[in-house]
Formats: C-alpha cells, structure tokens, sequence
C-alpha cells in the first residue's frame, strides 16, 4: 500500500534535517581546520618577524661588509697604443684618502726636487704616482717637453706624449674655472692664476683621461680659457733645480713644435713615500 503524503513529508523532512546536520559537522569541521591554520599562520608570522628584527635574513654576502672600491682604473688597449707600458693597476680598494705623501724626483740637473702630494684631494692621482713609483715606472726616463705655459713635462717613458701605463683615470681636483668679467671691465680683468709656480698636476691625453704624465709648473699659469690639468700637489724643494729647467732653450720636435728642452731633463729616480711633517717651499719660482 503506498505511503500517505504525510508520511512522504515526513520521510522527506527527516531527509532533510539528516543532510542539515552533516553539513553542520562538516562545516565545524572546516572551521576548526581553518582556525588551526590561521593560529599557526599567526605563530608563524611572529617568529619570521622576531627573526627578521633580530637580523636572522640579513645578508650573507661578504660584498656587504667588504670595502668599497675607491679608485676604479679604466684599461687601456696595449695592441692600440704600443707606447703603453703594462705593469698592471693599483689596488682599487684599501687606499690612502686622507693626509699628504712625499714624492722625490731625482734629475740630471742638480738637487732633488721633492713635493707633496695631496692624498685627500687627489687620492687616485697619488695612489697612481705611489704604485708607479714602486713599479720604478718613472726611472731613467726623459722630461720630453718644455711647454709655453711655464711647465716641464714628463711621466711618459716612450717621451712621445702618447705613452703611459695600461690603464687611465679621471681627473679628481681640476680647478674651478675664474668667472668672466664683466663687459666694462674686461680690458682690464687678468685671468686669475689657477696654477701656481709649483703645482705638480696629471697631464691627460686626452684631456681626463690620466696615466703616469705629469706637469711641474715653474711658473704661474693663469688660463684664459677653463683649466684642463687636475692638480695633484706641490714641489717643496729643489726649487733651484725647477728653475734652472725653466730656463732651458727649446727646439722644434718631430711633430714641429718647439718644445724639445735643448738639454736633456733625466728623471734617475722617483720615490713617493708617507709625508709626516710637509716643508715649505722658501721662495717662488718664475721664469
């Protein structure tokens, strides 16, 4: 006999209420489940966030706590330029920023000249100078020229002006250039001496591009246009010497210009060591 529709309601909302409850055991379950995960999550979080204040994820890398590269040396192609001279580069790090050093260049022509070298305003310049020194890089080399501008010119052993070591480096402490004077008073404005008798400076070739030439002013020097030579330090003694150069002859060069000191200008030797007590030059040279 078939069931009343009653009992069909009844069997059917019996049915229901049985899917009901397992759905809500089901959806406890879920909670929990879910409640565990986000409890763990949590603890998770702070112990990664206690770690990461206490440094744990700070970085390994020794490059972190390595000392930073001071002077960086640019190549230069020896197969290009076979008036380079390879003798490899100086430490990039490490490297002296601060105080002065004694550089000594011992010529053919009488007392040694001796200068300071500024290290804090010049420091890949001196580090250049010091490292070459130590390569005897300038030894038994020849002053090549005698410029118009009142300096002798040296630090290249191929004495062509194009040699140098196998690397360059870029200007560190050119002098700022002298503003123009006005209109009304430009007939009687004088360019401001921005290279003193005495200056020691890199010589680039091209310009900001440094090697192992250098200039040593015997004379002041006040461009009339902006200054190319970055100022390295200044002679303090053999002031004597530095003047007896300025008043060597030139003649004409290979390439024509009259620059060729008539007498010859022989670096013997060229040192450069800590300066504790920098002298004084006692008087100024002029040509």
């Amino acid at each position: 006999m078939a069931p009343s529709k009653d009992r069909q309601r009844k069997l059917a909302r019996a049915k229901f209420d049985r899917q009901m409850a397992r759905k809500a055991v089901r959806e406890r379950k879920r909670r929990r489940v879910l409640a565990g995960v986000g409890t763990g999550l949590a603890v998770l979080l702070v112990a990664v966030g206690g770690a990461w204040i206490g440094g744990a994820f700070d970085s390994k890398d020794t490059t972190s706590t390595a000392a930073a590269d001071i002077c960086l040396w640019s190549p230069s192609d020896t197969s290009a330029n076979k008036d380079l001279k390879d003798v490899g580069t100086p430490p990039t790090k490490d490297l002296p920023q601060t105080g002065t050093e004694a550089m000594t260049i011992t010529t053919s022509l009488g007392a040694p000249i001796t200068a300071t070298l500024d290290v804090a305003s010049a420091t890949c310049a001196a580090a250049s100078f010091s490292y070459l020194a130590g390569k005897q890089f300038f030894d038994n080399t020849d002053c090549f020229e005698i410029l118009d501008i009142g300096a002798v010119h040296c630090g290249d052993p191929s004495g062509t002006g194009q040699g140098g070591p196998a690397y360059s480096f870029y200007d560190e402490n050119t002098p700022a250039a002298a503003p123009q004077p006005s209109a009304s008073a430009a007939t009687a404005a004088k360019p401001a001496v921005l290279y003193p008798s005495g200056t020691v400076a890199t010589f680039g070739n091209p310009p900001g591009s440094n090697g192992s030439q250098f200039l040593i002013f015997f004379k002041d020097y006040a461009p009339t246009t902006d200054p190319i030579y970055s100022i390295v330090g200044q002679v303090t003694g053999g002031l004597d010497t530095l003047a007896k150069i300025g008043k060597i002859p030139t003649v004409t060069d290979d390439a024509g210009d009259k620059v060729k000191p008539k007498e010859k200008i022989t670096i013997k030797s060229l040192t450069v060591a800590a300066d504790t007590v920098a002298a004084a030059p006692s008087a100024s040279v002029q040509s």
